[in-house]
């Protein structure tokens, strides 16, 4: 069994926009529910800890699955949402994976906190995986080793696309566009076509592209640590 820990935001509206935002629920969900059925032990964490609301866009007939409706009623793991760990609590010593959910508001809370950022690269360097799904992907940009150098740099991943961002009329809406960022930190940036699963392994690093990427997602996280008994 492993001890995995899903990092989500504490955002809920989007600075200058009329707007809520939050946790993409199905990112969560789908990732989540398929760790859960390995064995392994989940555990939520947030930058400030306590409560992550949930982007009601997500909740919309159209983003919501049979399972997303099972976990959206399942008050144990909605009580999980309401009273996340803090990064600042967080001993990376305990965990095996960490996977970073996406939500729009993640790219106002995730890529300056240097205590996730410890965290993660801490889980890496120990042999552990680093996930990230959709703008999630944004907390991976500034994760630096001790020689300063960017974890993701001339590595393969993912993550919101561009075509994506701007197909929501949201890219002049956030502070930066997630496929650039990862470029600028020396990423090799990859992408399959918009919407449609999506994921990327380059090592013991595991990226998924959007929403729908997040189930996939944990699919390689799973036969990679099943390639470690």
């Amino acid at each position: 069994m492993a001890n995995i820990l899903v990092v989500v935001t504490n955002v809920s509206k989007y600075p200058d926009l009329e707007r809520a935002t939050g946790l993409w629920l199905g990112e969560a969900v789908h990732f989540a529910d398929k760790m859960e059925k390995e064995g392994h032990k989940i555990d939520y964490v947030s930058p400030n800890g306590g409560y992550t609301s949930i982007d009601p866009h997500s909740l919309e007939k159209d983003s919501m699955t049979e399972l997303d409706w099972k976990y959206y009623q399942n008050n144990h793991f909605l009580n999980k949402l309401g009273t996340t760990l803090a990064a600042e609590d967080i001993n990376p010593e305990d965990y095996d994976v960490i996977y970073y959910t996406g939500g729009h508001g993640v790219m106002w809370d995730f890529p300056d906190n240097e205590k996730l950022q410890n965290v993660a690269m801490k889980i890496y360097e120990n042999g552990g995986i680093v996930s990230a799904v959709c703008h999630g992907s944004i907390g991976l940009v500034n994760i630096k080793n001790e020689a300063g150098e960017y974890l993701i740099a001339n590595k393969k991943v993912t993550g919101f696309a561009n075509s994506e961002e701007r197909a929501i009329e949201l890219d002049k809406v956030v502070p930066f566009l997630t496929e650039d960022e990862l470029v600028k930190r020396g990423a090799n940036y990859v992408k399959g076509n918009d919407w449609a699963p999506f994921v990327v392994v380059d090592g013991h690093l595991v990226t998924g592209q959007n929403p729908a990427s997040g189930g996939e997602v944990a699919e390689e996280v799973i036969k990679l640590l099943n390639s470690k008994r």
